[in-house]
């Protein structure tokens, strides 16, 4: 895993990180920034509220847009038991010996608020579609512009044979929160 030092470098080297910020940011807000081992980013202001006004079904082959809301603000309330989407403020570009794990800031944790992203594989890069859960009986908000989670960057002894670029993953490059899809060619 990489510290501090080895990130800010490898952002400054790559341009892995854009915006970036060089330290850890975190007076009166939720943090964001480098920290000790990894880099907390932070939440974009366009969310996608999930809904159930339409009876929809959630569906990852057959999305449909009357599932959610979209929002743009500087805070997302999260009804009880639901979910938004939101995307990074940065864009991420991760280099072929480089893999990425995203964990949840505590600070979301404690109020009941579970953060998922799956893993930044070699060579993917976008902004960063984050799911936010709310788990509690309660409504939740989440802070624009505020951190959202934080990224674990791993150097891999043996780069990779086929990276995310190489085999044309189908959200390579995505800009603002990217709703699921799926290829003709997948099984």
């Amino acid at each position: 895993m990489l510290c501090d030092r080895q990130i800010k470098k490898l952002v400054q080297e790559k341009d892995m990180i854009r915006p970036f910020a060089d330290r850890l940011v975190q007076r009166g807000i939720v943090s964001y920034g480098v920290s000790s081992y990894g880099y907390d980013a932070r939440v974009a202001d366009e969310f996608k509220i999930f809904t159930n006004v339409d009876n929809a079904i959630v569906d990852p082959k057959n999305f449909s847009d009357s599932s959610f809301v979209d929002r743009r603000t500087h805070c997302c309330i999260i009804p009880p038991n639901s979910f938004t989407l939101a995307r990074t403020v940065e864009y991420f570009r991760i280099p072929k010996d480089i893999f990425v794990l995203c964990v949840g800031k505590s600070t979301y944790a404690r109020c009941g608020i579970i953060v998922n992203v799956t893993p930044l594989e070699p060579e993917w890069e976008g902004h960063v579609t984050l799911e936010f859960s709310n788990t509690t009986q309660l409504p939740a908000k989440i802070y624009a512009n505020e951190g959202a989670c934080q990224f674990l960057f791993f150097q891999i002894d043996e780069v990779c044979e086929m990276s995310y670029k190489d085999r044309g993953g189908k959200y390579m490059g995505q800009c603002g929160v990217t709703l699921p899809k799926i290829c003709e060619n997948e099984s």
